[in-house]
């Protein structure tokens, strides 16, 4: 934090706002650890405004002016100087991420095609670019293909790219980052994924506004996803979230504690796709039966409603039109209550042991829910002895590309934490 020679020191005599506001924090040589957290309640959307932030940091009004401006000069926000509010009181400029500052790639690879796109803070992406898989699906060739998508929309920006991140169907151990039961590719069990995709990031041209050497990251898709509902979607407010997604194949599940992923303690916690939910299922591909990975995701609906996928169309595609046909196909109908019927057990499930404040399903499973939301709720009630107090809210995701939103949360993880190693 920089402050003048020449202005007043918030928290001395001399300084009108330390006598207005006497009983808060007034403190310059503070002022570089406020950066991130300032920038983490703008980012997130808690303090639109000046005074919302003063509030919130509880600082001077002062202190808060420097943070703020500090922040711009970093080109990460903007103030506005026209006042914002018409009520009693001083008003307040308005705070916003700055929509020409710098950016991270966020990707993500599903089982069936790979994503990219560039992410502002703020939760902010621009359009994502959807590619099919590469011909070869080991992971440097998926790796490479990834990242030479996203550095070429880098290089097609003017913003100047910070980092890359990237959301993997699969759980990925920390900290080392190795990929464990990568079965959508068959990847070796153990594959360094994060040091594998730190090359290729390394090798790809991000253009010459480009930080280099890039930061690159790597985590599971649905901990990512939830993260970013949590930060800046249907999780918010919530101290426990359970989130649980179906994508273009399997089950994710994440929890978030007070803003905090629980990862267990090598990263792999939360694999709800692989709670028996029906003993005499369908098989799972970890070679046990009746997993939530295989009762409740497109291949299960399909199998359901005894119909064959277009193997020339997004297979989420088709189980998302299959869902709203339900209103007015019977038999439509009938896989989705059969399919929601299995989702509730594994809900129900695994609420008993987490005993969330909040559920946010994604995916099919917010398809799922929209189909029929009583009867998903009513399973879960019956079936959780919390969910028999109404304690439960299940509620749908309202981010639309939320691995891709999350992907983006962790390149932004560093200059969250440290707004001051953004270069100018």
């Amino acid at each position: 934090m920089q402050l003048s020679p020449s202005s007043p020191r918030p928290g001395t005599g001399n300084d009108p706002d330390a006598q207005r506001d006497g009983h808060r924090r007034a403190a310059p040589d503070r002022g570089r650890t406020l950066l991130g957290p300032a920038l983490s309640l703008i980012h997130t959307g808690q303090t639109p405004t000046r005074s919302a932030l003063t509030r919130a940091l509880d600082v001077t009004r002062a202190t808060a002016g420097a943070v703020t401006a500090e922040l711009e000069a970093l080109g990460l926000i903007t103030v506005d100087s026209r006042p914002a509010g018409g009520g009693r009181g001083r008003p307040s400029h308005r705070l916003a991420i700055d929509p020409q500052g710098p950016v991270v790639v966020a990707g993500q690879i599903h089982a069936d095609g790979l994503s990219v796109t560039l992410a502002c803070l703020g939760g902010l992406l621009d359009p994502p670019l959807h590619l099919p898989l590469p011909a070869a699906t080991d992971p440097v060739r998926m790796l490479r293909a990834v990242a030479e998508a996203g550095a070429a929309l880098a290089r097609a920006t003017d913003r100047r790219c910070l980092g890359a991140a990237l959301a993997l169907p699969n759980p990925v151990t920390e900290p080392d980052g190795a990929a464990l039961a990568a079965l959508h590719f068959a990847w070796p069990s153990g594959t360094p994924v994060a040091d594998l995709y730190d090359v290729e990031v390394g090798r790809a041209d991000h253009g010459p506004r480009a930080l280099r050497p890039m930061p690159a990251a790597i985590a599971n898709d649905a901990n990512l996803a939830a993260l970013a509902e949590y930060r800046h979607g249907a999780g918010r407010g919530a101290r426990h979230l359970l989130f649980v997604t179906s994508g273009h194949r399997g089950v994710g599940g994440a929890l978030v504690i007070d803003g905090h992923l629980h990862t267990g303690s090598a990263g792999l916690a939360l694999e709800v796709g692989h709670l028996t939910v029906d003993p005499q299922g369908r098989p799972c591909m970890c070679g046990n039966r009746g997993c939530l990975n295989s009762e409740t995701d497109p291949d299960a609906l399909f199998a359901a409603a005894g119909r064959t996928p277009d193997p020339g169309r997004p297979l989420l595609d088709q189980a998302r039109e299959l869902c709203r046909a339900a209103a007015t196909d019977d038999r439509a109908r009938a896989a989705v209550e059969h399919v929601i019927d299995r989702l509730g057990l594994g809900l129900a499930g695994v609420a008993n042991i987490l005993n969330p404040d909040r559920v946010v399903l994604s995916g099919l499973h917010l398809d799922l829910l929209n189909a029929a939301p009583e009867r998903l709720r009513t399973v879960v009630a019956e079936r959780c002895l919390w969910g028999r107090s109404g304690r439960v809210p299940i509620v749908g995701a309202e981010l639309a590309h939320g691995a891709l939103a999350g992907a983006a949360e962790l390149g932004w993880g560093p200059y969250l934490a440290d707004p001051q190693s953004v270069p100018v």
